[in-house]
């Protein structure tokens, strides 16, 4: 396993998604190719949902269905400080969790500020 890959997955397990989740594993891959394009997430219906479900021969809907499922399970489970941490005052009690795209864009920004600084 890549030291990105590793990132991201310490990322993910510490915002409390697990890895039984079938979004957990759409997450991982997700983020891996938003690091490598970050327009995907500006476009996420009409390219990343259809990169992941092609991946993982599944649907656009089910991947993104997934992925909210997983960030939803994982944001009652996360670590607040590390919620914190990443997110910042962009999340509010009002509005609750981040979106899909909300969520990966952070996620993926977060590990490729951590491996510039390396």
């Amino acid at each position: 396993m890549n030291n990105t890959r590793k990132a991201i997955t310490k990322v993910i397990k510490e915002l409390g998604i697990p890895a039984n989740l079938i979004g957990y594993h759409y997450i991982r891959y997700a983020i891996e190719i938003t690091l490598d394009d970050f327009n995907l997430v500006n476009r996420i219906t009409k390219l990343l949902y259809p990169a992941v479900a092609k991946k993982f021969n599944t649907t656009k809907t089910g991947a993104e269905r997934a992925i909210r499922h997983a960030i939803e399970v994982g944001w009652l489970n996360a670590n607040e400080d590390f919620v914190m941490e990443l997110f910042g005052y962009s999340i509010s009690a009002d509005k609750g969790k981040p979106t899909n795209s909300e969520f990966i864009a952070t996620v993926a920004d977060y590990i490729s500020l951590n491996e510039e600084e390396r």
